[in-house]
């Protein structure tokens, strides 16, 4: 493994540090005042003009659709690998920096699987606006009631009737379906409880304007809600052509498990983004800072926090790049112990950094004064968003056993 950046992976982050620099971080209090202003005036979802100005931006810089290696708007070519650190760099301003190079999720993961697994008709319908930034669509999967790790546990059906699917249940976590350009929702269901446990799930594609989906409300993450919002979605008798079926049925597993690969190397990176800054204002704040007559940098406790905070980012880096790149040589599936590895580690170590950031920063660090609160509460659903902790633990240990038995005795396939 090579850690030298390529000469396109260094032209892009160079590109990025400078939009960062030049656009995002000035547009930052303009987004939060615009969006005061919408919320006061009862359009919590109404999108800030600054998101469209900064789109602009980014797309004169040739900043835009970089996470899609097959992309061609436009043709980068990108590895995971390389844009792994174009990730990392917009983390630093997770409200505006993803979506500002059509970046964000759950959009990415929505546009891989169309990219993937959609026919050429479903992709000029939906994928191509979404790769043109003009919509924008959510990932509906997880429901309330279940554990929804557990992919088994999914109840809203899929029922075939003729040309159609019949659709019935209710999500939640549907983030992005409170923003006024959502369009679609990719939906999973059972299409067939009776098939093998990992046959039963489909996925199929379902306009958000479609009679009989009703948005509930948005779920707040610990009290936040961002502008695009994290909904719950009524659906009974939703129906929808057959020809929305993504990919098979009973494909709906495989899907997401192709889906989550990538999108867990976009999260972690981009939580090492919103560490890093976190570290950025902690050094900052204890140079600046003095308490019992001396800077809070000379302070031991918090030069060991400033220590450690660096030794522990770039450890999580670099298990993230080696994930990345494993994936660029073998493959999500190949990758799949060193993906479940940074889904753990990543999230772990930044809200570790973002703590001590917020204990230096005192009670300012818990206000909306700096954006080291609304950065924890984000970072912490990482510990359960996409799997939580404790599913993907259970996994390395699996694989690891698996792969132990195997030098030991290649006959043997594995532990169960």
């Amino acid at each position: 493994m090579d850690l030298t950046p390529s000469p396109k992976a260094a032209e892009y982050t160079d590109l990025m540090t400078t939009f960062m620099a030049d656009h995002v971080y000035p547009a930052e209090p303009v987004y939060l005042a615009q969006r005061e202003d919408s919320i006061a005036n009862g359009n919590r979802w109404e999108v800030p003009p600054v998101v469209s100005d900064l789109k602009r931006a980014a797309r004169g810089m040739g900043l835009w659709n970089l996470f899609l290696p097959d992309s061609t708007d436009p043709a980068h070519g990108l590895g995971v690998a390389e844009y792994a650190a174009v990730a990392e760099i917009s983390g630093r301003s997770p409200r505006l920096a993803p979506e500002a190079i059509n970046c964000a999720a759950p959009d990415t993961g929505n546009m891989e699987i169309l990219d993937m697994f959609g026919t050429p008709e479903q992709q000029q319908r939906w994928l191509a606006p979404l790769l043109a930034g003009e919509t924008r669509s959510a990932f509906s999967m997880t429901e309330p009631g279940v554990a929804s790790s557990d992919a088994r546990n999914i109840a809203t059906s899929i029922v075939r009737d003729g040309p159609e699917y019949v659709i019935n249940g209710r999500k939640w976590w549907s983030t992005g379906a409170m923003d006024p350009r959502c369009d679609v929702l990719i939906v999973m269901g059972k299409t067939d409880p009776n098939e093998a446990t990992y046959r039963q799930q489909s996925m199929v594609i379902v306009p958000i304007d479609t009679p009989g989906v009703t948005v509930l409300r948005s779920t707040s993450v610990f009290g936040y809600h961002d502008q695009h919002g994290h909904a719950e979605i009524d659906f009974a008798d939703v129906r929808v052509p057959v020809t929305n079926l993504l990919g098979e049925e009973g494909s709906g597993f495989a899907i997401a498990q192709a889906r989550l690969g990538p999108g867990r190397i976009h999260h972690c990176m981009r939580s090492i983004g919103m560490a890093e800054r976190a570290l950025d204002l902690m050094c900052e704040r204890a140079m600046t800072r003095e308490t019992f007559g001396k800077p809070l940098a000379r302070q031991g406790v918090i030069a060991e926090w400033i220590a450690r905070s660096r030794i522990e980012l770039d450890q999580a880096r670099l298990l993230t790049m080696r994930a990345a790149w494993m994936i660029d040589q073998v493959g999500a599936k190949g990758a799949r112990k060193e993906i479940a590895a940074i889904k753990v580690v990543a999230p772990n170590v930044a809200l570790a950094v973002l703590d001590r950031a917020i204990q230096v920063f005192g009670a300012e660090g818990v206000s909306d004064d700096t954006p080291l609160a609304e950065m924890w509460a984000g970072l912490r659903t990482l510990r359960i968003a996409d799997g939580p902790d404790e599913v993907h633990l259970r996994d390395i240990a699996r694989l690891e056993l698996r792969d132990q038995l195997t030098r030991l005795d290649p006959g043997n396939s594995g532990v169960r």
